[in-house]
């Protein structure tokens, strides 16, 4: 191993190790949000059917930061990109408390917004995680750092509890304490990303493709059909997930659940979506990515027939929830991994970023549609609903050419690490 080679191979584990912690951060205010943003429009409007759009709010957010951080990451790297996503998610916190403080429903909703940011650093750090690796580890790198936000993932709904006290001695709003929490993860990850994330994985990655290109290993073939297939994949199982999770808080308060038992619920669906995320990366890596979609769709459809056949059951909930987390970490390691190496060096990072979006965008939209949905026809219906967005997965891969699939594998396990 060459000077250069080592260099690379010590940067990218140190990057990994910081993308990490970041996402270990950045988990805590995402746990927080979902836990407590239906709960707080329910009190301050008294309809039910607006309970979804803090989840909107956010998606929304992310979705339109997602662009712009993409934008910055290509113009100056990582670092300043993901720095300046949570330090817009700081914001949104105050914005938050004020809404809340206020019964302000669009202040509300602007903060949740800000907060969007925050999450869409999040998602852009699973990508910098496959800045310098090899084909052979992109799945196993990117679903480490994916699998870090289970820490603060789980950690953020179980501080629902004592962050309520704290709040209370605070003279907070209700449902508010949680986020002072979220507010001072939010201020460690900013210091974390702008001091300890050097060398800048993307403006090394970029240089190494710089250098490689007058022997040609720099312009890969760019293969936009996988590209599409990888965005839908992950969009669709993305906007499954938050519009049956959105609800779920709201369905099991109103059949008599205590706020304790919403907060584990949650707390195990986060789990499922990223506890178990390095699996997945080692199947897309050994099995195939598009494979790796489909056993996402597979596990998507059986969280919601369960959920579905036991929504008056919070025990039943409880595992499709788990369920479905685990069929969106699939979907998602394994399509981020596919729309990585089926996207040139040059469109990589703006198409990471339209693909953020997208997926945000959905999410909105079915975070929104659920809460008119479960007025309707309830959570069962909401979840037998949600199977024709999965069926739409499945008969898309089948148009996808194995043999060309079979051939980006092989590709990749014959890659050194």
């Amino acid at each position: 191993m060459d000077d250069a080679t080592a260099a690379r191979a010590s940067a990218r584990r140190r990057s990994l190790v910081v993308l990490s912690l970041g996402q270990v951060l950045g988990g805590i205010g995402f746990g927080s949000t979902i836990s407590l943003g239906a709960l707080i429009t329910e009190r301050i409007t008294g309809d039910e059917a607006l309970a979804g759009w803090p989840t909107a709010a956010v998606t929304l957010g992310a979705a339109a930061m997602a662009v712009p951080l993409a934008a910055l990451a290509q113009r100056a790297g990582r670092r300043p990109s993901l720095a300046l996503g949570m330090a817009t998610a700081l914001g949104g916190v105050a914005f938050i408390v004020g809404g809340a403080a206020g019964a302000s429903f669009p202040l509300l909703l602007i903060g949740f917004a800000l907060l969007g940011a925050g999450q869409a650093a999040n998602l852009q750090s699973r990508f910098a995680a496959t800045d310098l690796a090899t084909d052979r580890t992109r799945g196993r790198d990117l679903s480490l750092v994916v699998w870090s936000t289970t820490i603060g993932a789980v950690l953020g709904p179980n501080l629902v509890g004592p962050g309520e006290e704290l709040g209370d001695a605070l003279g907070m709003p209700v449902f508010t304490g949680a986020y002072l929490f979220t507010a001072v993860a939010q201020i460690l990850a900013i210091v974390l990303y702008a001091s300890a994330l050097r060398p800048d994985p993307l403006v090394l990655a970029r240089r190494g493709a710089n250098a490689a290109a007058p022997g040609g290993n720099a312009e890969r073939l760019d293969r936009p059909r996988l590209a599409a297939f990888a965005v839908a994949g992950i969009a669709c199982s993305h906007a499954v997930m938050v519009a049956v999770m959105a609800m779920t808080p709201l369905h099991l308060v109103h059949h008599g659940a205590e706020l304790s038992v919403v907060g584990l619920t949650i707390s195990l669906h986060v789990a499922g979506m990223y506890a178990l995320s390095p699996v997945f990366g080692v199947l897309a890596d050994r099995l195939g990515r598009v494979v790796t979609v489909l056993l996402g769709q597979g596990l998507l459809a059986a969280a919601l027939i369960v959920g579905a056949a036991g929504a008056a059951s919070s025990s039943s909930v409880t595992i499709a929830l788990v369920l479905l987390g685990l069929g969106w970490s699939a979907a998602t390691v394994s399509g981020s991994a596919l729309l990585t190496e089926a996207s040139s060096p040059e469109r990589r990072p703006r198409r990471q970023g339209r693909s953020d979006a997208i997926m945000n965008l959905v999410g909105a939209a079915g975070a929104i549609a659920a809460g008119g949905v479960l007025g309707l026809i309830g959570y069962a219906g909401l979840s037998l609903a949600a199977l024709v967005v999965v069926a739409v997965v499945i008969v898309w891969a089948t148009t996808l050419r194995a043999p060309g699939a079979r051939a980006a594998t092989r590709r990749s396990a014959s890659q050194p690490s």
